[in-house]
């Protein structure tokens, strides 16, 4: 018998609090939004922005405040001092906006501040990388790009697994890539090209029917909205090791949605209650021991993580927690309710199966 911390039979009334939550959700995903809005979108780092990033140690313990102070003069725009490794180590990543300098006079002008404001500490300058602001460009098209086709291929799957329209979602697939093709034509942006993509996959997800698909979909932009805006709220850089957090997120979260799915589908066609709203409520109770489970043992290594990781993880092991809770959440509280609202209300009337005519023997 598996592990359960919540009794199979339980019967707590998800879908009765169903427009409650959904409020609550998207309460917190307009504050998500005026914050993006506000600051103009993510503040990107320099993966994504352009600028240099230099990593330097230090003989004894110094505080980031008085790297930051000592930097004063060498005028580095948008200068973050990060500690990376452990205390004892003393080595910290510095990080600047500046884009369009030469990285000999960016190393010789950071050294210079540095030994002639602390000159009571020996320093070694280990590394230097500039990204320009076309590189920067470039990722994050990519990454927007990746998040969008992992979100795409995510909805062909569901439609094909829970809804048996495999030809269908090719379709669709096919729509999208020639939609996206002549929406590229006439010089549209990538970040504007993929959120009009996105919206037209939600737009084909509802027009060919695809409820278990679109139910999906909804969650993940959710999940991944909610994490982006969290850290806007917290102004938190957001650079590629977040996209990777994302993406991660974006798994996750679709698998806990699959289960309750698949257990949905199968009392369906057990026919274990005679309303769709009893089918998942039912279903989102019997899951909800695994989905607890799950969630929370995860969320303890990566709670770990973020507590004893060091800065180097610490904004990465911050997203995957955000992001798992609320992908926790929107499973139980996003995705079925939009299922619920897609479908009708009272089960399909079950087709009855004839019996094989028996032959006829001739009586003896």
């Amino acid at each position: 018998m598996g592990l359960s911390i919540i009794k199979p039979d339980s019967n707590i009334n998800f879908v009765g609090q169903r427009k409650t939550f959904m409020a609550l959700s998207l309460v917190v995903m307009l504050v998500c939004l005026v914050s993006l809005v506000m600051k103009g979108g993510p503040r990107y780092g320099v993966d994504f922005a352009g600028g240099v990033m230099v990593q330097v140690s230090f003989d004894r313990t110094v505080a980031p405040e008085a790297i930051s102070a000592s930097l004063a003069d060498a005028e580095l725009p948008g200068l973050v001092v990060q500690r990376i490794g452990l205390a004892a180590d003393n080595e910290f990543i510095i990080r600047a906006s500046l884009s369009d300098a030469n990285p000999e006079t960016m190393r010789s002008s950071i050294q210079r501040s540095l030994a002639t404001n602390l000159a009571d500490t020996s320093f070694e300058i280990q590394r230097l990388e500039m990204v320009g602001p076309k590189v920067g460009s470039d990722l994050r098209s990519a990454a927007l790009e990746a998040l969008y086709y992992a979100v795409l291929l995510i909805a062909i799957y569901i439609s094909g697994r829970f809804e048996q329209r495999w030809f269908i979602a090719g379709i669709m697939a096919a729509a999208l890539a020639t939609a996206l093709y002549g929406l590229g034509k006439l010089g549209l942006s990538k970040p504007y090209l993929v959120v009009a993509a996105m919206g037209l996959t939600l737009v084909l997800c509802w027009r060919l029917k695809l409820n278990f698909a679109l139910s999906a979909v909804g969650a993940l932009i959710h999940d991944v909205f909610i994490t982006v805006g969290v850290f806007s709220l917290l102004d938190k850089e957001f650079d590629l090791t977040i996209v990777a957090a994302l993406l991660t997120i974006v798994g996750y979260s679709l698998n806990d949605t699959i289960i309750v799915f698949d257990r949905i589908r199968e009392n369906i066609r057990g026919r274990t209650s005679p309303t769709y709203a009893q089918v998942v409520n039912t279903a989102v109770n019997q899951t909800l021991s695994r989905t607890l489970l799950t969630s929370g043992t995860t969320l303890l290594v990566i709670l770990a993580l973020f507590v004893l990781g060091g800065s180097v993880i610490h904004d990465f092991a911050l997203a995957m927690l955000v992001g798992i809770g609320v992908g926790t959440y929107s499973s139980i509280f996003v995705a079925s309710p939009i299922l619920l609202a897609l479908s009708p209300e009272e089960l399909p009337e079950e087709v009855e199966k004839k019996e094989p005519s028996k032959p006829k023997y001739a009586e003896v």
